[in-house]
């Protein structure tokens, strides 16, 4: 079941006809992120099996571990003691920091998207009431003109 779910997540995050590069670019990230914390979990249970001062002997204490470790927050409640599983952990800490990093830009982006989008409906809006007025005094002048010339 989780992987026919973990596959319709991704096409949902990256199938999207018209959808922008950057928020493609975060949606895969953030799909990678998962499973490289879901995989992540798995091998530092398997790298700190049977370590003298291990604290990460079991899959959900690994997860909640790779959450921590993904999001920078860090508790210090588990933590690799062997080498193998520092080295997992700066895998899950890259990761975990490089998606934030895309998440972040791409709400940004979008934000600025939005504005610019506004600010350019405002200027054409503005615009085309420029020409209108432009319009509208060229007729008066030209009315005063006949006007002045007794026409």
């Amino acid at each position: 079941m989780l992987p026919g779910f973990l596959s319709r997540a991704v096409a949902l995050l990256l199938g999207r006809e018209g959808r922008s590069l950057h928020l493609k670019a975060a949606g895969a990230a953030t799909a990678v992120l998962v499973v490289v914390m879901l995989a992540g979990s798995w091998a530092v249970v398997g790298a700190e099996q049977g370590a003298r001062g291990a604290n990460l002997t079991s899959y959900p204490k690994a997860l909640w571990w790779s959450i921590e470790t993904a999001t920078t927050v860090g508790y210090g409640d588990f933590f690799p003691v062997t080498p193998w599983g520092r080295v997992v952990g700066a895998v899950v800490m890259v990761v975990g920091i490089t998606t934030y990093g895309m998440v972040t830009a791409a709400l940004a982006t979008w934000f600025v998207g939005r504005e610019q989008k506004r600010r350019h409906h405002l200027a054409y809006g503005a615009h085309e009431l420029g020409e209108e007025a432009v319009r509208a005094l060229h007729e008066r002048f030209d009315r005063l003109e006949r006007l002045m010339n007794g026409k």
